[in-house]
C-alpha cells in the first residue's frame, strides 16, 4: 500500500510555540510553521497532533501504526523525552519508524534535559535547528520512501 500521510506528533507545551521562551524556541506558533512545511511538500499529506497529556500521545502512536497508510512519525515529545519511559515503551512496541526532533538543542540545556528516555526507541534524532528539525526529519521520511519506491521497481 502507498503511504498516505506523515504523522508530526507534538508534546506538552509545544502548543505555546511563539509566546513559550522566545529565546529558546522562537517566536513562530506552531500553525504558521505547519502551513509553510504544507507547502513545501504539497504531495505529502501531513497530518498534526499535540497534546500536554502523555497517555493522548501514546494513543496516538498505536492509532498511527494501526493505519496502513501513515510513512512514519516525527515526534517532540517535549519534557516527556526525559521523563516517560511509558512513551518509549510504546514507541519500541510499534513498527513505524519514529524520528525524535527538538527546536532546542538539548545536549547544550539544563542536564534533565540532555538525557533523552525516547532516543534509544526511535530511528534517530534531529535537535538545535529549531523548526527546521521537523523539516529535515519529513524529508528523511520523504527519501526513505522514495529510496523503497526505486528498490521496488528495479526487482
Amino acid at each position: 500500500m502507498t503511504p498516505e500521510y506523515l504523522l508530526i506528533l507534538n508534546g506538552p507545551n509545544l502548543n505555546a510555540l511563539g509566546r513559550r521562551e522566545p529565546d529558546i524556541y522562537g517566536r513562530k506558533d506552531f500553525d504558521s510553521y505547519l502551513a509553510e512545511l504544507r507547502q513545501c511538500y504539497p504531495q505529502t499529506k501531513i497530518l498534526y497532533y499535540q497534546s500536554n497529556h502523555e497517555g493522548a500521545l501514546i494513543d496516538k502512536l498505536y492509532e498511527a501504526e494501526s493505519n496502513p497508510g501513515c510513512l512514519g512519525i516525527v515526534l517532540n515529545a517535549g519534557a516527556y523525552t526525559h521523563t516517560s519511559l511509558a512513551l518509549a515503551d510504546a514507541i519500541r512496541s510499534i513498527v513505524l519508524p519514529v524520528i525524535e526532533v527538538h527546536i532546542s538543542n538539548t545536549a547544550a540545556r539544563e542536564e534533565i534535559r540532555q538525557c533523552s528516555l525516547i532516543a534509544s526507541a526511535c530511528k534517530g534524532t534531529i535537535t538545535g535547528l529549531g523548526l527546521e528539525s521537523y523539516t529535515l526529519a519529513v524529508h528523511y521520511f520523504l527519501h526513505l520512501y522514495l529510496n523503497k519506491e526505486q528498490i521496488h521497481e528495479t526487482n
